[in-house]
């Protein structure tokens, strides 16, 4: 008697947790941090995707550190989650908690940037943009808008050093503009992916470039520190969009409103729906077996001034 109730405890336990409930499925999603707007998008729109599903997803912020990330993921498997979502602050140092969680047979899924593994099947899949391709955009977009220059002096706003992003953005438009005799790179820094910090940056490149009169055009691995950028070349007194051309990445309704302003030039989209794709891969496997393919590749969009207010709009109906 005793030991049936102590079973009958048990079970109302699990079912209490969610454990045991049809169709239910829990997922841990490590996530940087909300050190953009894109990456607040990206937090909002995977708790939106999750619950369209019914999946039950907990969300830990790293803060932008990867040891918060590393325990967030060993406590993810300790709670014996059915999958584990990580948004990788660097690309190296994931080899022994990923071994950890393939021994729990725990899937893991990588959004938006990759990891550096020899053993590529400690994650199932990730679902990302094709980050050098974006760089190559960028890049394709400055060549013809400069094609008429006899010289154009480039500053670039990296991310966040080591990331899987900022190193395939850099790759991308240091390949593409290498095609143009007239263009180059002449100062190249983090800005850690934050407005504050490419500020600060670009502050410092427009001292050392002749007051910034040097510089023919900035390119930024994402619109927030573009949006910085442009804050430090109005206090230079020089007219963003004009006497320094911008081109950036993510697609933020801001970057939107800086172009209605006349403030900056371009930008390629990165859109903040990781989750769903993967939501939806994990689903599959688990319902059905259907192994996804080891990359996802979301669609990179360059959009113009003519294209901002339509572009804010549906942000803005989104919830962006």
């Amino acid at each position: 008697m005793l030991k049936k109730l102590s079973l009958a405890v048990a079970i109302s336990s699990l079912l209490m947790s969610g454990s045991l409930m049809a169709n239910t499925l829990t997922v841990g999603f490590s996530q940087i941090g909300s050190e953009s707007g894109w990456r607040a998008a990206e937090t909002s729109v995977a708790k939106t995707e999750a619950a369209k599903r019914g999946i039950d997803l907990k969300i830990s912020d790293a803060q932008q550190k990867q040891e918060n990330q590393i325990k967030a993921v060993r406590s993810f498997i300790a709670q014996g989650v059915d999958a584990i979502f990580i948004a990788p602050v660097v690309q190296t140092g994931w080899e022994p908690v990923l071994e950890e969680a393939k021994d729990y047979g725990i899937p893991v899924f990588l959004l938006d940037r990759t990891v550096s593994v020899d053993d590529d099947s400690l994650y199932m899949t990730s679902v990302a943009a094709d980050d050098v391709l974006e760089g190559e955009v960028a890049g394709n977009w400055l060549i013809n808008a400069v094609k008429d220059r006899q010289n154009c002096n480039v500053v670039e706003l990296q991310g966040t050093v080591g990331s899987s992003v900022a190193i395939e953005r850099k790759q991308g438009f240091d390949k593409t503009i290498k095609q143009a005799k007239n263009i180059q790179i002449t100062r190249t820094q983090s800005g850690e992916f934050t407005r504050s910090k490419g500020k600060e940056v670009m502050e410092s490149f427009i001292k050392a470039e002749n007051n910034g009169k040097s510089i023919c055009a900035v390119f930024s691995h994402n619109d927030d520190m573009a949006i910085g950028a442009i804050q430090a070349i109005k206090e230079a007194g020089l007219q963003p969009g004009k006497d320094i051309l911008i081109v950036s990445i993510d697609a933020v309704p801001d970057i939107f409103r800086a172009m209605l302003k006349g403030e900056t030039n371009a930008t390629v989209e990165l859109t903040p729906n990781m989750a769903g794709p993967a939501l939806d891969a994990l689903m599959a496997f688990k319902d059905k077996g259907v192994v996804p393919p080891k990359k996802i590749v979301t669609k990179s969009t360059l959009f113009l001034p003519q294209d901002a207010a339509n572009e804010l709009k549906i942000k803005q109906n989104l919830g962006y």
